[in-house]
């Protein structure tokens, strides 16, 4: 995972990284990001996952898989926006909602 930080500031504002979750197949890793609620619909989100990408991209990675609470709209943006396309493949929690499955082909 990397720290998301802002250039003019230069204070950390939350995480975006490949984790190996166990969740997808091998080789394709799952795009993770989190940022501060404060700095929330600013496109923080959407600029560090497509530098994460682009890295995924140049260092051989073929695909990446992501996944998203359903109800969590502004996530589905930014995983949109970056390319992936929700599956079919949903995980039902009894507390938090369903977690859908995205993919992107690199």
């Amino acid at each position: 995972m990397l720290a998301v930080e802002r250039r003019a500031t230069r204070d950390v504002i939350g995480y975006c990284g490949l984790v190996d979750s166990g969740r997808g197949a091998k080789g394709q890793p799952e795009l993770a990001f989190e940022l501060l609620r404060r700095v929330w619909c600013q496109g923080y989100a959407t600029e560090a996952a497509l530098a994460v990408v682009d890295w995924a991209r140049s260092s051989g990675y073929e695909r990446l898989w992501a996944t998203v609470w359903d109800w969590n709209i502004a996530s589905r943006r930014v995983l949109a926006k970056v390319g992936f396309e929700e599956t079919e493949r949903t995980e039902v929690h009894a507390v938090h909602g369903t977690t859908l499955f995205t993919t992107r082909r690199l």
